[in-house]
């Protein structure tokens, strides 16, 4: 089915910070196909900017960020998918493509980039997405291709659940439990719960043990 082309395709810049969204549009603004047409530095101010221009109406792309204040992007990236499931997505972090880009593709994302990603990258991930296409590096199909082998048993950081794996990167950041329950609206005594299931899952004793881990699997990226 062909669809509707426009002028320009239209973006979403999701940051929360505000160098970085002009950096961002610095680069799209070499490409006159490209065009920034919001921006927002919360999870709920991405919601609230993709109801107002009303999904695909408006926007072709949306490009997000992952550590976002109020709702971090993996959640509001599920909200999209819920709400606007034609809206292609892409996530874009500072985190290994390691530890994420996995979990971002399972939640519906359209692709991953690393903030240290190259410009003209960005611009063809952010074309190939709107256009319906996935953005996969090899190494991520490779460990997406091995999610599902027979007979594969899950370990470490494969086993958390979403919320799980929200405060295991907070925690590797060196958070404490009342500013992860705080950022992620939870009761400290649930982060604390949630942080013990993931020293097991991880089989690590402590928060320094859990940030080794987490620099260990960044290093093999």
């Amino acid at each position: 089915m062909k669809h509707h082309q426009h002028l320009s395709m239209r973006v979403l810049l999701g940051d929360d910070h505000k160098i970085v969204r002009e950096g961002l549009k610095m680069v799209l603004a070499d490409d006159p196909g490209l065009q920034v047409v919001a921006e927002a530095d919360t999870g709920p101010a991405v919601l609230a900017a993709v109801r107002a221009l009303q999904g695909t109406q408006g926007i072709d792309v949306v490009l997000l960020d992952i550590a976002m204040p109020g709702m971090d992007g993996l959640d509001v990236l599920q909200a999209l998918r819920r709400d606007w499931p034609g809206l292609p997505v892409l996530m874009l972090s500072t985190y290994p493509e390691k530890q994420y880009a996995v979990r971002c593709i399972q939640l519906g994302a359209s692709g991953y980039l690393n903030k240290s990603t190259d410009p003209d990258q960005l611009i063809a991930a952010l074309r190939r997405v709107a256009a319906g296409g996935m953005h996969v590096s090899p190494a991520t199909a490779e460990a997406l291709a091995s999610l599902i082998s027979p007979g594969r048993t899950k370990s470490g950081i494969e086993l958390l659940s979403h919320r799980e794996h929200q405060v295991y990167l907070l925690l590797t950041q060196g958070h404490t439990v009342g500013e992860i329950g705080a950022q992620l609206s939870l009761a400290p005594n649930t982060v604390s719960t949630y942080r013990a299931r993931i020293l097991e899952k991880t089989g690590t004793k402590n928060d320094v043990e859990l940030a080794l881990y987490a620099q260990s699997l960044g290093a093999t990226h």
